[in-house]
């Protein structure tokens, strides 16, 4: 008796992405059309898959020109922009052999993707490190300076040494380690693009949290950028212990 079409679906389900090309084959002959759009569901799935290794490979490219390095740390920053809330660094080693697919730009990602990779490259990583600089210390020396001071305090924290540091565009003073920067390097390198991921969730979870402390601001939202909203609740409330003052001058 032959297997029914939710069985059949369900054996797909179960199988490992290896397994899929014999399921094609011991199934290829059912001409009931539930199996065969099955079967041509996991030929598109797994056409996709090749097309993302293929751009995730060419994200290595780096990562591949220095692999004489053993440990090869990606660091990016989030937060450089906005009104209000820390900048935050993250510093991210992987493994030479590591795939996280869908690995991009933390700003071509929508949350919750940011989320579930957040989650997979703190597992898979060899060393995560995160760096802060606080608003009242941007006010204090300079978004740039404070950026850098963050950077250095992520690379501080990452428990292994890096051989070289992949940087997203900055070459960062005081840090005796080899650094290359990269133009966009948060879309050209799969290092710079998970020290981006970890920057930008952990700061989106703190101005979420700050929301909490700090209603009214619309901190969950907008996570301290500058829209419209934001600059009337700073208007009408007064600026918070969270405001860059610098950068709020014009409004208050």
């Amino acid at each position: 008796m032959s297997k029914s079409i939710a069985q059949i679906k369900m054996e797909f389900e179960n199988a490992q992405e290896a397994e899929w090309a014999s399921l094609y084959e011991k199934y290829g002959a059912d001409e009931r059309s539930g199996v065969q759009n099955i079967i041509l569901k996991y030929q598109k799935k797994e056409q996709s898959l090749q097309k993302e290794r293929q751009r995730l490979a060419e994200m290595r490219r780096y990562e591949e020109q220095y692999k004489d390095c053993r440990f090869i740390c990606g660091i990016d920053e989030a937060g450089r922009g906005p009104l209000a809330g820390p900048v935050v660094a993250g510093a991210v080693i992987l493994p030479a052999d590591c795939e996280i697919l869908y690995l991009n730009d933390s700003k071509k990602l929508s949350a919750a993707k940011r989320e579930q990779l957040y989650d997979e490259i703190m597992e898979k990583a060899v060393a995560v490190g995160v760096g802060m600089a606080s608003p009242a210390r941007i006010d204090e020396i300079n978004i740039l300076q404070a950026t850098y001071e963050a950077m250095r305090t992520a690379v501080s924290e990452l428990g292994v040494k890096p051989d070289i540091l992949l940087n997203d565009a900055v070459t960062i003073p005081g840090i005796e380690i080899r650094q290359v920067p990269i133009i966009k390097g948060d879309a050209k390198s799969v290092s710079i693009a998970a020290a981006s991921i970890i920057a930008k969730v952990t700061r989106d979870r703190l101005m979420i949290q700050y929301e909490e402390v700090l209603p009214g601001y619309g901190f969950a939202k907008h996570k301290g950028y500058g829209s419209k909203e934001h600059i009337e609740a700073i208007r009408k409330l007064g600026p918070t212990p969270i405001h860059r003052r610098t950068f709020i001058k014009n409004f208050i």
